[in-house]
């Protein structure tokens, strides 16, 4: 393409050219003759001449607003770039706005993004996942997507969970006055070293299991005592029977040696976990729904954190444990649709 049209393309014709299009158009010349001889594309000469025959002038009409200031090619240029990178910055697209020769302002870019139904929003923390990951968790899901509902309702799913003293209540709303944000019924209180809690709990589609918590550090030996004490009585209490399947994750502790002894002598199955998924563990949304049920409550010392852990674990109906597994068939189904990489849940 010539300089010329290059330039043509991109601004509007003086009104002398427009007319000598039409002046062509109606000496009966065709669109394809008066683009080569008066150098313009085609396309803008069929645009003017149907303007023409439209409103019976070529002078520029009256526009409904402001002109656009970011201009269609820069809009599509700004959207391949966010295509191509969703973390890309503003500014990182002002930048590229400008090498465009286009001078567009933050706010612009901002806009034109809105439009195109695109915002900014925190990115999601998923689990790094490689090839070998991705690989097995689908390997996993198709296996097990053909499972029964009465196979499923028969898993104890596991894991364990951090809880902060303060940090179920960190960030609350108050309805204040201006200046009053200093005001002690407008505040949250404190502390430095609020302390935290861990907790190992498991459920099933029948209910919650035990909630307990763990003093001290966490290891193997531990954690063998803890399914030691509370495997066997969870299933007991769930009516799961003898022939469950217990989930666990893999993280380390999990498969020590002596732990993998114990729930072999206890002739305990295990369901083959893929590693890093989360996603497909619903007891994932039972935490959450015990850390929201703690923000409510708002417990003050960790001796209380833990006594409301409890007691909200068990307050937990069966009918949102039963939910959760049947859940777990569209779990499979979203990591093979997106080939083992992290799915919505």
């Amino acid at each position: 393409m010539s300089e010329r049209m290059r330039i043509m393309r991109s601004k509007e014709l003086p009104k002398e050219l427009r007319d000598r299009i039409v002046a062509r158009h109606r000496s009966g010349q065709g669109y394809k003759r008066i683009s080569a001889a008066l150098k313009v594309p085609k396309s803008t000469v069929a645009s003017i001449i149907l303007k023409w025959k439209k409103f019976g002038t070529t002078r520029t009409l009256p526009r409904p607003g402001r002109p656009a200031k970011l201009s269609n090619r820069g809009r599509r240029a700004l959207m391949r770039e966010v295509k191509k990178n969703p973390k890309i910055t503003v500014a990182e697209l002002q930048r590229c706005s400008r090498e465009m020769g286009e001078s567009s302002t933050k706010s612009t870019i901002t806009a034109a993004l809105h439009q195109s139904g695109l915002y900014g929003r925190v990115a999601r923390r998923k689990p790094l996942l490689s090839a070998r990951h991705m690989k097995a968790r689908t390997e996993f899901a198709k296996k097990h997507m053909k499972d029964s509902q009465t196979m499923r309702n028969k898993i104890l799913w596991s894991d364990e969970t951090k809880i902060e003293l303060f940090g179920v209540n960190s960030k609350r709303y108050v309805w204040r006055k201006p200046g009053t944000a200093h005001h002690l019924p407008n505040t949250i209180p404190t502390v430095k070293r609020g302390g935290s809690i861990r907790l190992w709990g498991c459920f099933s589609a029948a209910g919650t299991g035990r909630l307990v918590a763990i003093e001290g550090k966490m290891n193997a030996a531990k954690y063998r005592d803890i399914l030691e004490e509370n495997l066997f009585q969870s299933a007991q209490d769930l009516r799961l029977g003898r022939r469950f399947t217990f989930q666990q994750d893999n993280n380390p502790k999990h498969t020590a040696k002596i732990t993998k002894e114990w729930l072999r002598n206890n002739s305990v199955t295990i369901l083959d976990w893929p590693s890093q998924s989360p996603d497909l563990n619903p007891i994932e949304h039972l935490w959450r729904d015990l850390k929201m049920a703690l923000h409510q409550r708002s417990p003050s010392n960790l001796t209380e954190l833990e006594r409301i852990c409890k007691e909200e674990w068990q307050r937990i109906p069966k009918s949102r444990c039963e939910k959760l597994v049947a859940s777990f068939p569209r779990r499979l189904m979203a990591i093979v649709a997106q080939k083992g990489a992290s799915a919505q849940y």
